[in-house]
């Protein structure tokens, strides 16, 4: 009978295994009886799931014999049903909320009053939280220490479920079939991305020091088509760490007001509406809490606070409310855990951050990205020898890098990948190789970069192909650079240009030489470049390597033909280090010529004359200090992801008379400071401060001919209601302020917070002047001020007072666009001095 009953299970196991089990239904809300859309289903256990239709429909199937399904969905009860393996049957669900109904904290029989901060038991607890933050911070102790495991994901979600069987997606089938519909109730996900870290952290109080060991680091890798480093830097900027206990949360670029910040009462409403007992038998108090104003940017949920002496959060819920002025993300949720440690206090041991994207608020597809960090092996107020805590913070090094598959399996612990996250790394790998996703890629470099890849040369940049002005006509330039594919060490650009109205070539050509083994695309930079160019430049307009004549800021408003036509030999160094201190090296022969309306006139003998051009040779030295720097590096720039740290900068320069044709002996000394400073609720000032001095008597073009903008485009650099070549100065000092206020001001205007706009405030001061021995009208045989032909000024210097201008905006109009209204206050006596102006400006925010 035994053996008899062993085959006959066998037998019956091999023919449900056979047999297709199918579960269709509907899912439903318990209590108002309408239909869940997305709603997850998936058989426990597995990973084989769906998602319920618009209509709350599902339909379930596997050949495998499952005998339960579990029905998730965020806000609900989960739901566990027993099903028939092999068969095909019909489950209806009905889900019951599990959300609270947060009532006041003084209840009158007629009526609900209205909310008070004053004798508000919630609002008492939450000061007493408040007032014991610090002892409840890592930072209370002398020292600390802990290992940190961290893991970022990305994944498509809810995408069709027959996107792979079309014909344009066959070559994909492999990606599309790795789906999850049990990580996140309500969502079918399809990895694309995935970053893993795990880091020693030390922390020393006095002195103050903090430092991140890197013991290993794993990412996806899309080979030359994405920037990899600077993708991961932003994406790890967008889902930063959450401290609780610090005032303001950095999240998805924006500052959120902790709710237990100082000014949190002011803020937010707080109820408490529950009192519970953990696993470990410590009585909490559920304390909810939700924002004042729902467009703010503000949190929702839930924290719980120990009922001993330390009035510590053990565990919190944050979510975003629906109203939020916060772009391209439906939905946004943090939790946090804490345990007890051998002090009696609590520290975080679990960070789960979740957030779902979309261009809409209510479509179904999108991305969805998750941060899950675990913090473990603590060591508390041990000291470490003083080398533990210098040097740098979070250098990613080889050996981090090229860890081995058992390293990562012991240091997930708990964090296992899922099964569909561990097929991601050997997936991406995959689809580089397939010849539609490398024609996918490239159309897509010359769309968003503007070049078009030959392998180891690639041509553009696109925008660049046709231009115009009014010295050169109608312009065409074609060039172009080679790749890595070519060689990490030697590096070469190119481009030629020819104008039909002036007649002239334009060209330019570089070679650039690696001596760090790495491409110069990637920090940090160590190289040596020279270069050869000639071609046009509207004076006070700072020249880069390649000069880029971009089509749209072809169109300016009033007169702007006054250029240059100027001849370089360059040769440059540039060297950084992981701190991100860089310094550079340089020489320049300079030679211009002026074109257009523009001429160098000076008085020789008492005759003027024109002279056809000046030519300097110039040696200069330049530092850089960006402490905390991220970037956003591409193929054609570099973007410094704004921070709370200040970039100093200053740069020496001496031109050298009898030097490869020098004509001037001058000395120049600038320096800048750029910081942006964060107010949380009244949004960040984005302040910038610079000053020069110019030693020695040289010519107008050698002075500081300041930035000006004559384009539509609103330059945050530059003086937007200035004229070209409009004032000039051998010494000066400017400040910049552009403030954002992030929808502070419209998210209290009924009728502006669903727009969603942000306001924008801007002043500018230029403080500056040409000291006498640079005065052409007090020294005649210096090159004259330009004049127009009824001999009136062009040119002025600043020594009757600063230029200031000044703009209000609107931002976030379509998401994209800022528009501001820019007001200059002085000058106004100048020719075509415009007093005011409309510039707009794209800029992608969330």
């Amino acid at each position: 009978m035994k053996y008899i009953l062993s085959a006959f299970l066998v037998f019956f196991s091999i023919l449900v295994q056979g047999q297709t089990t199918i579960i269709r239904g509907v899912v439903t809300d318990a209590k108002t009886n309408q239909t869940l859309p997305y709603v997850s289903v998936a058989f426990t256990g597995s990973s084989v799931g769906t998602s319920t239709d618009i209509s709350g429909k599902y339909t379930l199937r596997t050949n495998k014999p499952f005998a339960e399904i579990k029905i998730t969905f965020l806000g609900y009860k989960t739901v566990l049903r027993t099903i028939k393996p092999g068969e095909e049957q019909v489950i209806n669900i009905r889900l019951e909320p599990e959300g609270k109904t947060l009532n006041e904290v003084t209840v009158n029989s007629a009526k609900r009053q209205r909310y008070r901060n004053k004798d508000n038991p919630a609002v008492e607890l939450i000061r007493k939280v408040i007032e014991h933050k610090d002892r409840n911070r890592i930072q209370s102790y002398d020292y600390a220490e802990y290992q940190q495991y961290e893991k970022l994901q990305f994944s498509f979600s809810n995408l069709s479920s027959t996107i792979g069987e079309k014909k344009i997606f066959r070559s994909y089938k492999f990606l599309f079939d790795n789906r999850d519909s049990t990580l996140v109730p309500g969502k079918s996900l399809l990895p694309v991305y995935l970053d893993e870290k795990l880091t020693q952290n030390y922390y020393r109080k006095n002195p103050e020091s903090k430092k991140a060991v890197v013991l290993g680091a794993k990412k996806v890798n899309f080979g030359g088509f994405i920037d990899d480093d600077g993708i991961n830097t932003y994406l790890n900027r967008m889902y930063s760490d959450v401290d609780i206990y610090s005032n303001n949360i950095f999240l998805m670029t924006n500052q959120f007001l902790s709710p237990i910040a100082d000014e949190a009462p002011t803020f937010y409403k707080f109820f408490i509406t529950d009192t519970i007992t953990d696993d470990n038998n410590n009585k909490l108090i559920e304390l909810s809490f939700t924002p004042r104003n729902t467009t703010d940017m503000l949190f929702e949920g839930e924290i719980y606070i120990t009922l001993d002496t330390n009035y510590a959060v053990q565990k919190a819920k944050l979510s975003i409310n629906k109203n939020i002025n916060l772009n391209w993300v439906r939905d946004m949720y943090v939790n946090l855990s804490f345990d007890k440690n051998a002090q009696g206090r609590y520290q975080l041991v679990k960070s789960d951050m979740m957030a779902d994207f979309g261009i809409t608020k209510k479509g179904k597809a999108g991305l969805f990205g998750q941060r899950t960090v675990s913090y473990r092996n603590y060591v508390l107020n041990q000291p470490r020898p003083d080398s533990t805590y210098n040097g740098v913070s979070g250098l990613v090094t080889d050996e981090a890098k090229e860890r081995s598959d058992q390293f990562w399996v012991a240091s997930r612990g708990k964090d296992t990948l899922t099964k569909a996250e561990s097929k991601v790394y050997k997936n991406i790998d995959s689809l580089q190789t397939i010849p539609a996703f490398k024609r996918t890629m490239d159309i897509a470099s010359l769309v968003l970069a503007g070049y078009k890849s030959f392998g180891p040369f690639e041509l553009g940049p696109a925008n660049a192909f046709y231009s115009f002005n009014p010295v050169e006509g109608f312009r065409l330039r074609l060039g172009g650079r080679t790749t890595p594919e070519l060689s990490k060490r030697y590096y070469f650009e190119t481009y030629g240009a020819y104008g039909f109205k002036d007649q002239k070539w334009k060209y330019f050509l570089s070679a650039t030489y690696s001596l760090n083994n790495k491409t110069i695309y990637k920090f940090p930079q160590n190289y040596i470049r020279a270069s050869v160019q000639r071609d046009t430049k509207i004076p006070g307009a700072e020249l880069q390597f390649v000069q880029e004549d971009n089509f749209l800021l072809s169109f300016k408003r009033g007169v702007n033909d006054k250029y240059l036509y100027n001849d370089f030999y360059k040769v440059d160094y540039v060297r950084e280090y992981e701190s991100h201190l860089s310094y550079t090296l340089g020489f320049k022969s300079w030679k211009q010529s002026p074109a257009g309306s523009l001429y160098f006139n000076q008085y020789v003998n008492g005759q003027l004359e024109s002279i056809p051009n000046i030519t300097t040779s110039e040696l200069s030295f330049g530092i850089r200090y960006a402490p905390h720097e991220q970037l956003l590096q591409g193929k054609i720039y570099r973007i410094t992801i704004p921070s709370k740290y200040p970039i100093l900068s200053l740069n020496y320069t001496q031109g050298v008379k009898g030097l490869f044709g020098g004509q001037y002996n001058y000395q120049n000394l600038h320096a800048r400071i750029d910081k942006r400073f964060y107010l949380s609720q009244l949004g960040y000032t984005d302040f910038v401060a610079e000053g020069d001095y110019a030693f020695g008597r040289i010519p107008f073009p050698l002075l500081t001919v300041h930035r000006a903008n004559q384009t539509y485009a609103y330059q945050l650099d530059s003086y937007n209601l200035m004229n070209f070549l409009e004032f000039v100065s051998d010494h000066y000092a400017s400040v910049t302020l552009d403030h954002c206020f992030n929808g502070f001001i419209f998210n209290k205007v009924p009728l502006l917070k669903r727009l969603k706009f942000r306001e924008f405030i801007t002043f500018k001061a230029l403080y500056g002047a040409v000291r006498d021995e640079n005065n052409p009208n007090l020294h005649p045989s210096l090159i004259q001020f330009p004049v127009d032909a009824q001999g009136r000024p062009l040119t002025y210097t600043l020594n009757n007072g600063p230029y200031t201008e000044g703009s209000i905006g609107i931002g976030n109009i379509l998401k994209f666009f800022r528009v501001d209204l820019v007001e200059r206050f002085n000058y106004l006596d100048h020719q075509n001095a415009p007093q005011f102006g409309i510039r707009t400006r794209a800029r992608l925010d969330f």
